[in-house]
């Protein structure tokens, strides 16, 4: 059996039929030689994070992926602040936030225009007319990431248990920021919200008549005008993942979401960036981890673009990525193959709809699992309808670690107790039999 896993995730992978494409789903209307040969080579079903129809974000599929409860969930907002290098306290709060354009109507604003764009020299100057709220012993500000991008940070002991203030659709109102009800009667996050409120006010107070949006109004552009919040969280204690699988862990990945998991996780990362070829991203990508199998035990190379191809809400586009993406694996597929150690994991995170109103959506995406002892069956193609008929069934984010521990010869039979502690993998950090 293998003693290596190099899982190859396809981000956003998943998605539904389009008559644009003959009443297949992008997957089933590419051309993926590649793909498929490794299909036909392993043992095939389809993926959850969850259960199917649950709408799951990438860092909610991945951490379920990597093994870990809802529970020990952080939120996405101190993700994004750690991927990016931002430094937190336990008692921080962070808000995924961004910049937006919007209108007033009936003592609301309306969301106009999601990241409208901007020069730098814009941005910078909106940037600086943002300042730091300090109310109630809280404090709150902005910190940019990326372009319009970024994270608000409350000290001084916030709650995250707030609602979001993001709309997320063109054309509806901002939320109101609210105790969530589990913690409706929590004084934290009465006070989380209402001075988050305040801050959010404040920022449209002073952007609606910034230079920059005089100027914008004057050559006929939509303003930069506020600021929308969503998804908050706080750093937790969790097992790292080395503690949990005893595997040493690695990702080879872009985006700031996926360096901050791996940083919460204690998983090391290679950070990425994308290029205009995504096939030749993810070959490199591969390369880089075949140059690291002699370090780590678990290696996660990751693309983002069948995603982003997929929020473009062009399924053909989509169609083009993934054939894309076929091409690069094909280009190292042989030495992948070539070596037995190796187990090698196909899969997505979640569905990314390319059309319709949902940003994510609920159907699994397929899986294959492909390596020396592992189980064959008859599937020939890799898609979201042919890999359902396969030998490895419906896999969860709860099955998905344990799978990979039995696949690597590391599952720990139930009822050994090698360690004081019951971890799930075999054999564990065991002390030696002392005879004095």
């Amino acid at each position: 059996m293998p003693s290596k896993c190099i899982l190859i995730l396809l981000d956003g992978l998943g998605d539904r039929a389009y008559v644009d494409l003959g009443g297949k789903t992008p997957l089933q209307a590419a051309e993926t030689p590649n793909f498929d040969r490794l299909a036909s080579l392993g043992c095939n079903g389809l993926f959850h994070g969850k259960r199917q129809g649950l709408a799951l974000p990438s860092e909610n599929a991945h951490f379920a992926l990597f093994g870990y409860r809802d529970e020990e969930f952080p939120g996405r907002g101190i993700l994004e602040a750690l991927g990016a290098g931002i430094p937190v306290s336990p008692d921080d709060v962070a808000f995924l936030a961004h910049f937006v354009s919007v209108t007033e109507k009936n003592n609301t604003l309306i969301l106009r225009k999601d990241r409208p764009k901007a020069t730098t020299e814009e941005i910078d100057q909106i940037l600086k007319g943002i300042t730091i709220h300090e109310s109630d012993g809280l404090k709150v500000y902005f910190v940019q990431t990326h372009g319009l991008d970024g994270v608000v940070l409350m000290k001084g002991g916030a709650s995250p248990h707030v609602t979001d203030s993001d709309p997320l659709q063109e054309g509806m109102p901002f939320i109101e920021i609210q105790p969530l009800d589990s913690n409706r009667a929590d004084l934290k996050a009465q006070t989380t919200s209402r001075i988050l409120k305040e801050f959010l006010r404040d920022c449209y107070s002073r952007l609606k008549c910034h230079q920059v949006n005089l100027k914008r109004q004057m050559e006929n552009k939509i303003p930069i005008n506020a600021l929308a919040t969503h998804r908050p969280g706080r750093l937790r204690d969790v097992d790292h993942f080395y503690q949990r699988w005893g595997l040493r862990g690695l990702s080879i990945s872009s985006g700031l979401i996926f360096w901050g998991l791996s940083a919460f996780l204690g998983i090391e990362f290679l950070k990425q960036r994308d290029s205009s070829d995504p096939g030749k991203d993810l070959a490199d990508r591969i390369r880089i981890a075949l140059s690291n199998v002699g370090d780590f035990d678990f290696i996660h190379v990751h693309t983002k673009t069948p995603d982003s191809a997929a929020h473009t809400k062009n399924p053909c586009l989509k169609r083009d990525v993934i054939e894309s993406l076929d091409r690069g694996l094909g280009s190292v597929l042989n030495t992948l193959l070539e070596d037995p150690e190796l187990l090698l994991v196909i899969t997505s995170d979640h569905s990314t709809p390319s059309a319709g109103p949902l940003i994510h959506s609920g159907e699994p995406v397929p899986i294959t699992t492909v390596g020396q002892g592992i189980r064959r069956d008859d599937v020939e193609r890799f898609d979201e309808i042919t890999c359902a008929g396969g030998a490895l069934g419906f896999v969860t984010g709860s099955d998905f670690m344990p799978m990979i521990l039995n696949f690597l010869d590391r599952a720990k039979l139930r009822g050994l107790m090698d360690t004081p502690e019951d971890q799930a993998y075999w054999p564990g950090h065991r002390t030696p039999f002392a005879l004095k």
